[in-house]
């Protein structure tokens, strides 16, 4: 099987890289620089080979992981419009790209995000919901979707990968929640009912598994846990895995005027079920998030 990833060198595509070498599957990995690999199962291309049509190699799965960063810093008007178009452009180019192919391929995988819904602290989401807010991550998921899902009109099963809260010590969000903890400073943050919709690392892999081995999965697909927690529920599991203290509680008000709009982030929740995921037998190896901090921290 050959699969193509924007995004492959990051926190989530490296992962799934080393699982995809294990099954032995031919990877195409989409960088701005040229680089070589002494793996025989990688392959790295930039994207000027997209562009220009010179890349030739039929593919069988695109996974688009591209995107800067909602993470970068403060959200200035400077920095949003990179958030959005750097989405916007890359998934546009694959879009092109996939026209020019003679042979398309079988499966679309875009990263989304679970933002496409709005926060509540009442409402529990799951794929079938439409957006209740027109927040800045809510309008910027729901215009990066709209491109995606041209690839479907091309005959290409597309599946919209709406990430939560991904765990891992690698990267994403969790690294910068425990550093509070390890200084004995660690505590909820904000109100606390806020929700948090989170999933394992390991059930990030396991699911873009299960979407290409099930033809049937299509469409929005919520990559969460069963089982999301409050922000107090998440404090007091964090303060157990680090053997630290939970009493130190983060006001509204000291994140809003540290990060202004990027605060919402973790000031407001949304309660989001992977309905898709149950419905189609996915066995998930994290459904706590006790236990999947105690073994991630341990």
């Amino acid at each position: 099987m050959k699969i193509l990833l924007t995004g492959g060198t990051g926190f989530i595509g490296s992962q799934l890289i080393n699982e995809f070498i294990k099954h032995e599957f031919q990877c195409y990995i989409v960088t701005r620089n040229i680089r070589t690999s002494s793996n025989p199962f990688i392959t790295y291309i930039n994207w000027d080979q997209l562009t220009s049509n010179s890349f030739g190699e039929s593919i069988d799965i695109v996974i688009n992981l591209a995107g800067e960063s909602i993470n970068s810093g403060r959200w200035t008007k400077q920095l949003k419009d990179k958030i959005l178009q750097s989405r916007i452009k890359s998934t546009n180019t694959l879009i092109t790209w996939f026209e020019r192919q003679a042979h398309r391929p079988n499966l679309f995988i875009n990263a989304s995000a679970i933002g496409f819904y709005g926060t509540s602290g009442s409402i529990t989401f799951n794929e079938h919901d439409k957006p209740i807010s027109n927040d800045f991550l809510a309008s910027t998921v729901r215009e990066w979707e709209t491109v995606a899902k041209k690839a479907e009109e091309l005959g290409i099963r597309t599946i919209l990968a709406r990430f939560g809260l991904v765990l891992g010590l690698n990267g994403g969000a969790l690294p910068k929640m425990i550093l509070p903890y390890k200084l004995f400073i660690g505590g909820p943050i904000g109100k606390g009912t806020q929700w948090i919709s989170w999933i394992h690392e390991k059930d990030v892999v396991g699911l873009i598994l299960h979407m290409i081995k099930n033809t049937e999965i299509r469409g929005p697909f919520n990559l969460v846990s069963p089982n999301p927690v409050t922000m107090n529920e998440f404090s007091r599991s964090l303060s157990v895995a680090l053997h630290r203290p939970n009493k130190l509680k983060i006001p509204n008000f000291a994140l809003q005027l540290l990060l202004g709009e990027m605060s919402m982030l973790v000031l407001e929740g949304q309660k989001v079920m992977p309905s898709k995921a149950i419905q189609t037998n996915y066995n998930f190896h994290f459904p706590s998030l006790k236990e999947a901090l105690l073994l991630t921290l341990k």
